[in-house]
């Protein structure tokens, strides 16, 4: 009952504060004109949002951040904190990369492009935040090198290798989320079927930490959707993608099964899967293309799927792949 508890109370009070976050802040933002800039090779319908506010990320960054520090103090109080602290070290893996986001998303401001950091420039600084979330784990021994394969109960022992090996992952799965982030409503609704999958793990497995974390990734994505969903009143950008990828692998890192992530995340990777095929056949082929265009979002969108449409098809694919991610626990 206590897991159930923390998940909802921490969904239903980031929902509620990013939904009126976002009331207040999306005027702000118009009135300073931070607005997205459009990349000319993209769809061309796409060229009717720009100017529509980006960085709305903070909303539910900021509301999830009070949640999980009320909750530690709580915790503390209780005595309980080294359970919570695989949680804690997983969101402040979350916050680190929505860092590196709000810096790339502020660059792209100021140039007055569609183009922040370079990408070897993100990837290096969220390899160092994979590397930093990684090593505090095992510092607090959160994490052993023992790594758990679905549908089995087999353990590969992979000694040291298992560190390179998790900081991939992890760095992995926070640029999958980011490529996800390519229409309205796409990546908080796909992020919000995997939190709900974990919270529900949260609560069986009793893992309060779980719980919470799952609970205030629910109610963010939740509550940014009232905003975000076609037409989007206002974009996450990277500083939002970012975090909720941060918070989509540390939820499998804080359940201990890292692997799952790929499973219930099955969007993430047919986004990231399909940008890379894309550009390794684009270059061996010297200009010939598998999609229409990469991500595979904007494929289907260039078939003539509407945006409402892919986020449908794109949330019940995942809901899919949670459930056969629960049978692979």
């Amino acid at each position: 009952m206590d897991r159930i508890i923390v998940f909802l109370v921490s969904a239903v009070a980031v929902y509620l504060a990013t939904f009126l976050i976002l009331k207040k802040l999306i005027p702000v933002l118009k009135s300073k004109k931070i607005g997205q800039k459009i990349y000319e090779i993209g769809p061309r319908w796409h060229a009717g949002k720009e100017g529509t506010p980006i960085m709305g990320g903070v909303s539910f960054i900021m509301a999830s951040a009070a949640a999980v520090a009320v909750y530690a103090v709580i915790s503390a109080c209780r005595g309980d904190f080294s359970a919570f602290l695989p949680a804690l070290l997983g969101y402040l893996m979350a916050l680190a990369n929505a860092l590196i986001g709000f810096f790339d998303d502020y660059t792209k401001l100021i140039k007055k492009q569609n183009q922040g950091f370079k990408a070897w420039q993100k990837l290096a600084l969220q390899l160092v935040a994979a590397a930093a979330y990684i090593a505090a784990m095992k510092l607090c021994g959160c994490i052993t090198t023992a790594l758990p394969i679905p549908f089995t109960d087999f353990e590969l022992e992979l000694g040291v290798f298992y560190y390179p090996i998790a900081v991939l992952v992890v760095a992995g799965i926070v640029n999958a989320a980011n490529l996800t982030d390519g229409i309205d409503g796409l990546c908080s609704s796909v992020t919000a079927v995997i939190a709900l999958f974990f919270g529900i793990a949260g609560i069986v497995f009793n893992a309060s930490g779980l719980a919470l974390l799952s609970g205030v990734a629910f109610g963010g994505c939740i509550g940014f959707l009232m905003y975000n969903f076609y037409p989007a009143k206002i974009f996450m950008g990277d500083t939002g993608s970012l975090f909720l990828g941060g918070m989509a692998v540390a939820m499998a890192f804080t359940l201990g099964e890292p692997l799952i992530v790929f499973i219930a995340g099955i969007i993430y990777i047919c986004e990231v899967l399909s940008d890379i095929l894309q550009v390794g056949y684009f270059k061996l082929t010297h200009g010939k293309r598998i999609f229409k265009m990469a991500p595979i979002h904007h494929h289907f969108e260039k078939c003539g799927w509407s945006e409402i449409k892919i986020v449908a098809v794109f949330s019940a694919v995942t809901l899919v792949g949670c459930i056969v991610a629960w049978l692979g626990i």
